[in-house]
């Protein structure tokens, strides 16, 4: 097992440090991440698509820049540093100019409209605050003042709520499509702004939520949905990917 590193006697080896990430919950998102990087190339080479010498070469003087590697001597220093080969190196630009370049197809100007034209409603928006109470009588007390002064929703929310958003009037801010649960939700997106909604109770019970819709802003295809778009686009080609391959995680020897 590689020796990663040594604190007087004690020396952390990689099994140590896959240890680590296990415990620290982190082992499974990076493990995820290398099977998209690695689905993605496999994906490129099976289509033909490569990187020329320009833009490799373009890529990794980029790469230099980032890191202030200005002189052949400072880049031979730093990749003898973290133990890499030149060959490692161009091999990883090489593989950036390729992702790049599937993810200008995956997600085109033409996908991404395409896209939303057939789901646009998922990109409907509304903006909220909420109360959450820990009682049913508790919140049918709150419900019957909000009912006789809405515009105090803030004030009660500062006054009652159980919940961080308290302390910012009940502000949650920007929900879209599938971010609440479904009865909720049909609930929230058909009520008009300044509604009351609720009290709705949680799975177990346990707290009640009221809902006041602040604003409503219908689908759009601005920077930020299509920003949205282009990674739920990239998420979706990454599972067609994944089921065209035998994945499996391996038992550590």
């Amino acid at each position: 097992m590689t020796d990663l590193v040594r604190i007087d006697e004690e020396v952390i080896t990689a099994d140590d440090f896959i240890k680590f990430l296990k415990f620290t919950g982190r082992y499974d998102e990076l493990i995820e991440d290398i099977v998209k990087d690695r689905l993605t190339i496999h994906a490129a080479h099976r289509q033909g698509v490569t990187a020329t010498p320009e833009e490799i070469q373009e890529r990794a003087d980029q790469v230099r820049r980032v890191r202030g590697l200005h002189r052949a001597v400072d880049m031979n220093r730093y990749l003898d540093a973290i133990g890499v080969s030149l060959d490692d190196f161009e091999r990883f630009v090489t593989e950036m100019v390729l992702h790049e370049k599937m993810a200008a197809t995956i997600g085109s100007e033409a996908a991404i409209e395409d896209y939303f034209s057939l789901n646009s409603p998922k990109f409907d928006s509304v903006k909220v605050s909420h109360i959450v109470l820990d009682s049913a009588g508790k919140a049918k007390e709150i419900m019957a003042m909000l009912e006789d002064d809405p515009d105090s929703f803030a004030e009660l929310a500062r006054e009652h709520s159980i919940a961080d958003t308290g302390k910012d009037g009940g502000y949650i801010g920007k929900v879209l499509r599938g971010a609440l649960r479904s009865d909720v939700e049909a609930k929230v997106f058909n009520a008009v702004e300044g509604e009351l909604v609720g009290p709705f109770p949680s799975d177990d019970a346990a707290c009640f939520e009221i809902f006041t819709v602040n604003a409503k802003t219908p689908a759009r295809l601005d920077d930020e949905t299509i920003a949205e778009v282009r990674r739920m686009l990239h998420e979706q080609w990454i599972a067609a990917r994944a089921r065209e391959h035998v994945i499996e995680a391996c038992r550590a020897s």
